[in-house]
């Protein structure tokens, strides 16, 4: 079935995108206004663009038409952010971050957590995630009037040192992260515990594959 969409529907639109592009890895932003009131919010249009230079990007929309979300507001004011990643064990407190609390609420504090001061940049990460990337804004791209791409520098991360294999040669041990995934519709996650291992298949060896077919 075609969704032309031209024809359809901002709202209509999103529905489909988010029923259909999962799992989205979730960036769990901590950002601080000029003031330094702290701000904490869950962003599933999230993702690593770049290795050289190391780029994550944020799709980042408003609450409502000329409402930019604090975490926007905060980003484009002070040019610096913490993306932390979100395991099966912390979901319930990022859930509650994501409330819509009222602008100067810690929702940090409001959830529980407990914060650990970063090494480049004023915004702290959180002590019960397992991975925080320290950034800066590299750059928003402007999408539409109330929604903008944000591209962040990645400066420094911290991954849980028992999530570490090997320091010298950086190997995370992926899997033990737990990390979870925005899903279809209101409310739906995903675990990343369901793994498959499909080797790349080099050159060589698809042509040999194909060479040892028999031919009608």
């Amino acid at each position: 079935m075609l969704f032309d969409f031209a024809t359809i529907p901002a709202k209509e639109r999103y529905k489909l995108l988010v029923s259909t592009v999962v799992p989205r890895p979730i960036a769990w932003i901590v950002s601080q206004d000029p003031s330094g009131t702290l701000n904490a919010a869950p962003f599933s249009f999230f993702n690593a663009f770049a290795g050289d230079p190391p780029v994550v990007g944020i799709g980042i929309s408003s609450h409502d038409p000329g409402r930019p979300k604090d975490t926007r507001r905060n980003i484009r004011e002070t040019k610096q952010f913490v993306v932390n990643l979100v395991s099966d064990e912390n979901a319930e407190a990022m859930n509650i971050t994501a409330i819509e609390f009222e602008p100067g609420i810690n929702e940090l504090a409001q959830a529980g957590l407990t914060t650990i001061p970063s090494v480049h940049v004023k915004p702290p990460r959180i002590a019960e995630s397992p991975v925080s990337m320290e950034c800066e804004l590299l750059q928003i791209v402007e999408l539409g009037s109330e929604t903008g791409l944000v591209l962040g520098r990645v400066l420094a991360m911290h991954v849980h040192e028992d999530f570490v294999l090997d320091p010298a040669k950086h190997y995370i041990d992926t899997p033990k992260l737990k990390l979870i995934g925005r899903m279809h519709g209101t409310g739906w996650y995903a675990r990343t515990s369901d793994l498959f291992l499909m080797n790349r298949i080099s050159r060589e060896a698809w042509e040999q594959s194909k060479d040892t077919v028999p031919q009608p």
